[in-house]
């Protein structure tokens, strides 16, 4: 099990600071949480401790930073993570902006079970599963996030779609995923930040926001 200050180190290049006190000690659980959920439950395919912290917990909170510096974090807003399997990103994003009111949204039993296991031990506040389709969470969100997936062109609307007016739309895709994104969502989106994601090759969060509706 990696001690606190190795999972510090870990994330510095996405924080650009030192994780906060609070913050680390909330991680060191998640990770001893998923760690042991899934040596018996497929959460993900990552099992090496250090490639769950850089890729799943670094890149989630390297998204965090790109939206807190873009504003899209201030006040209470509401955030739909679709997809959300094991948490990422929207459980470490919620951790680096407590006052985001989450909704993690994963259609396998399983997972979503883990996900309220998170949330309990945790004890977060203003954070729920939804445990069924994106297609059918019906609420829009000011913040909805997704990782990039295999049916990327098929899920990209639909998480569009749960956007509010004026909201935004967070990626963490591949770079040759932004051009597409871009087309597929049409004119009614404008581009709002892409940044490359630390200590990867090709992999970038890209911010979309949702023109305001007249």
């Amino acid at each position: 099990m990696l001690e606190q200050p190795r999972i510090a180190a870990l994330l510095r290049p996405f924080l650009d600071a030192e994780p906060d006190p609070v913050l680390l000690t909330q991680l060191h659980t998640y990770l001893e949480l998923l760690l042991k959920w899934n040596a018996r439950t497929n959460l993900t395919a990552v099992r090496d401790p250090e490639t769950i912290v850089t890729r799943h917990f670094g890149e989630s909170l390297f998204a965090a930073r790109v939206l807190q510096e873009a504003g899209h974090l201030d006040g209470t807003p509401t955030l739909s993570d679709i997809g959300s399997g094991a948490g990422f990103p929207g459980i470490p994003i919620k951790l680096f902006a407590p006052g985001v009111r989450l909704t993690v949204v994963e259609a396998q039993n399983k997972k979503a079970t883990f996900l309220r296991e998170v949330i309990r031990t945790l004890e977060l506040r203003d954070a729920e599963v939804f445990c069924g389709r994106a297609e059918t969470l019906g609420s829009p969100a000011q913040v909805v996030t997704f990782r990039a997936v295999e049916k990327f062109a098929s899920i990209l609307p639909v998480a569009a779609s749960l956007v509010a007016s004026g909201g935004t739309l967070a990626l963490l895709i591949g770079e040759s995923q932004a051009e597409i994104a871009g087309r597929l969502l049409g004119s009614a989106w404008k581009e709002a930040a892409k940044r490359n994601i630390p200590r990867s090759v090709d992999r970038i969060v890209w911010l979309g926001q949702r023109c305001v509706a007249d």
